[in-house]
């Protein structure tokens, strides 16, 4: 059953949600969202993935997303390495989690991955990117123009208001950062050389954002060990689409970094 609440960062609020026992012996799942995200559109994977796991599931909504406290736009060019180096470690302070895994779909998956490579956290047990974004391809950029038309001329932006306080700044904040000319040298394939802990890749194999060569670039770099799986029948929400297939590798992976860390 989720148990909502809010968090404050320099005065500031934090939408956030626990699923499960808050476990001493077990390590937490952090969720990290997508672009369009926030807590309420994880839906009930992180129920599902408290029960399946056993540990406690902790999700918040970054600011600028879902009930959280708005953000100044336009976002920087940086706004996930932001995110990833000072805004998670103090949300992780802030919520008591010590050991803990990161699971993170599209943005919310390149956030983990800079993070798992730039802080080097001893109490990160193990990242899951879901649709991440390690570089720009030239699809992701085509289908984001084209998400920016819906939002504009359908109902889309009826749908998302429904779960962000001030859905303008959310989908724009998103949407201009990724379309703007400077964007394009986005890449953090050098995060994912210094990842010292196990990753799972997921990705979509009809992801209209990105393509497989997200994850061969995730296997050619990563040094730790290092799984990854192209989910069929999926887009770009797998944990959505294909739920027990996705949220079954994830559930085994926690399971076998759980158990390799017991003979550390």
């Amino acid at each position: 059953m989720i148990r909502p609440g809010e968090l404050k960062l320099d005065e500031r609020r934090l939408e956030i949600a626990w699923w499960g026992p808050p476990l001493d012996n077990a390590p937490t799942l952090v969720l990290l969202h997508e672009g369009l995200g926030c807590v309420g559109l994880w839906r009930d994977v992180p129920e599902r993935l408290a029960n399946t796991t056993g540990c406690a599931v902790f999700a918040y909504s970054r600011f600028g997303y879902g009930q959280s406290d708005t953000v100044a736009l336009p976002r920087p060019m940086t706004y996930m390495h932001e995110e990833a180096l000072d805004v998670l470690p103090r949300v992780l302070a802030a919520a008591g989690i010590h050991r803990f895994f990161l699971i993170g779909h599209s943005d919310g998956g390149s956030i983990a991955a800079i993070y798992a490579g730039g802080v080097q956290n001893e109490s990160l047990v193990g990242v899951v990117t879901i649709a991440a974004h390690f570089f720009v391809e030239e699809l992701n950029i085509t289908s984001i123009r084209q998400i920016r038309h819906a939002y504009e001329h359908s109902e889309l932006r009826d749908r998302l208001a429904r779960y962000h306080r001030e859905v303008d700044a959310a989908f724009y904040g998103w949407n201009d950062a990724w379309l703007d000319p400077r964007f394009r040298t986005f890449d953090i394939t050098d995060y994912l050389r210094r990842i010292s802990v196990p990753v799972l890749g997921l990705q979509g194999a009809d992801d209209p954002y990105g393509t497989d060569e997200q994850l061969h670039v995730l296997e050619r770099m990563v040094q730790a060990p290092i799984e990854t799986r192209l989910i069929h029948h999926a887009r770009h929400s797998p944990h959505l689409e294909e739920r027990d297939e996705t949220l079954g590798a994830i559930t085994t992976f926690v399971a076998e970094c759980e158990q390799e860390s017991r003979y550390d």
